[in-house]
């Protein structure tokens, strides 16, 4: 994996992530939901049924909220320095990546103390599969290997709708699987369009990219976090 940038961008494959980066801007744009992306850094949630903001009021919550922010701030942040080292064949990527797993498990451990030790092994589990999928992702693209590509993209969409289907099934009542589902595809469709620029040389799109992955990823932290939250509000007092 630390082989040297090759001397030329994958041809076709690179070139579907480009159009499917289109594509998914349009839908992002045009989809439920859109706009409403959080600008800035709040201590309020959003409620899952009807949107209804819902302060974070004591001290426990709002170390919560802001534990988890961080966590998901992490696993952005380091997805984006793979990335960047992968499509430039930089010597840290392996580095990189064992940073970017370390987050995995913390955020298996962050809802242990709610679901337990085996839901957070569980979460970890599918999280690094997350991971991995992405990795084959851009081996694929960098090769040029569009069968390739095809079969490591099909395989992250099932993993990320099993990330949400775990985490719904944790919390049916307030992370319900249809919401839950689409704020995980969402950072899944954002993460393609961020590496789509990134190897296919738009750099200026690919900065844009990741502040809207940084909005999203904010609001679907908080739903995680104020779903929890709502869960169990004797553990907030």
């Amino acid at each position: 994996m630390n082989d040297a940038h090759a001397g030329h961008r994958p041809r076709l494959t690179v070139a579907g992530l480009v159009a499917l980066a289109g594509a998914v801007a349009v839908l992002v744009v045009s989809g439920p939901g859109a706009g409403r992306a959080a600008t800035e850094h709040t201590h309020a949630a959003t409620e899952p049924s009807h949107g209804a903001v819902v302060p974070v009021q004591t001290t426990k919550a709002v170390r919560f909220h802001d534990d988890m922010r961080k966590l998901w701030e992490d696993h952005i942040t380091w997805t984006r320095l793979a990335i960047v080292s992968f499509a430039g064949g930089l010597p840290d990527f392996d580095p990189t990546a064992a940073r970017l797993l370390r987050n995995q498990t913390d955020l298996g451990n962050a809802i242990k103390p709610y679901y337990g030790r085996k839901a957070g092994e569980r979460l970890t589990a599918l999280l690094k599969v997350h991971i991995a999928g992405a990795v084959e992702l851009l081996k694929a693209a960098k090769a040029g290997d569009d069968v390739g590509f095809a079969a490591a993209k099909d395989a992250w969409y099932r993993n990320g709708r099993q990330i949400a289907r775990f985490l719904s099934s944790a919390n049916p009542r307030f992370l319900p699987f249809a919401r839950t589902d689409r704020l995980m595809k969402g950072h899944l469709d954002d993460t393609l369009d961020e590496a789509a620029h990134r190897l296919g040389g738009d750099f200026d799109a690919d900065i844009r990219d990741y502040e809207h992955i940084h909005h999203h990823i904010l609001r679907m932290s908080d739903a995680i976090s104020n779903g929890i939250i709502r869960q169990f509000p004797a553990r907030f007092r």
